[in-house]
């Protein structure tokens, strides 16, 4: 997500929402680069660059609306594009309801704190509009908006919003939560882990992620599922030292294969 977010800040796109990789049989596959980036980079030709043989990524962008000098990806100074330009939001300007519109659009949960200049200024002017969203909707371009009355943001204005990260994990298939079948919230549904290069790394992320202590063991099992099911299975890779799955490359197949299953302490 630190090399997504880079994409989309030197694009003008807003923030990284999913990543993704795909594996491919083409030809095009023969010239393609890997990337390392610490995540201050400017552009994407800033970073380490290399061939090789590897996935392709897919990225989706916020576009219009981003969080940024905050601390981790879900909290900052929140800001809008609209007509081309970057404007920074005030306090006046934004209530609870648009919170949950900005938190849903970039793949968060709901909002956590809502508080003004927390993370600064920033360079950027205020915008015109006071947004009225009924916190129902998907972008908070979306949202009926009016004018703002004049002289009513001033320095130190500047809304900060916090998320909650998403809860996109779960273990299915058996009696405890902290237990079971690996599913992952992808793409608008929830999908099925395979067990093809599982391992305690990923579980221990699965575990920490669920506030399930620590993995315990790993497994594997071959269930019976509707073939719309595994039309997209997921593969993960993790370090181990991930605070959530979404944070490990994630990879998608069309192929029915075991699934992984975690066995946590518990809490």
């Amino acid at each position: 997500m630190k090399r997504a977010d880079i994409v989309c800040r030197q694009l003008d796109c807003g923030s990284a929402v999913t990543t993704t990789l795909r594996g491919s049989g083409s030809d095009e596959m023969e010239w393609v680069v890997s990337i390392k980036c610490n995540g201050c980079e400017s552009a994407l030709r800033d970073c380490t660059i290399w061939d090789e043989f590897q996935s392709q990524v897919y990225l989706i962008c916020s576009d219009s609306v981003r969080l940024v000098d905050g601390v981790g990806r879900y909290s900052g100074r929140v800001e809008v594009k609209s007509h081309q330009s970057w404007t920074t939001v005030c306090e006046a300007d934004f209530d609870w309801k648009d919170a949950e519109v900005v938190c849903r659009e970039l793949g968060c949960d709901t909002p956590l704190t809502l508080q003004g200049a927390l993370y600064g200024e920033g360079k950027l002017p205020f915008g015109t509009k006071k947004f009225q969203c009924k916190g129902t909707e998907n972008h908070l371009l979306n949202c009926n908006t009016s004018d703002r009355e004049e002289n009513t943001c001033t320095r130190g204005k500047a809304v900060e919003l916090t998320c909650s990260e998403p809860d996109d994990v779960r273990l299915v298939d058996r009696s405890s939560r902290c237990a079971g079948t690996v599913e992952i919230f992808y793409s608008g549904k929830w999908r099925k882990v395979i067990e093809d290069g599982w391992s305690l790394r990923e579980a221990a992320v699965v575990c920490r992620q669920l506030n399930c202590g620590s993995a315990a063991a790993v497994g594997a099992a071959l269930r019976e599922a509707e073939r719309e099911e595994i039309a997209w299975v997921i593969q993960t890779d993790c370090t181990g030292s991930e605070s959530a799955l979404r944070e490990c490359k994630i990879y998608y197949f069309e192929d029915i294969k075991f699934f992984a299953d975690v066995f946590c302490s518990g809490n």
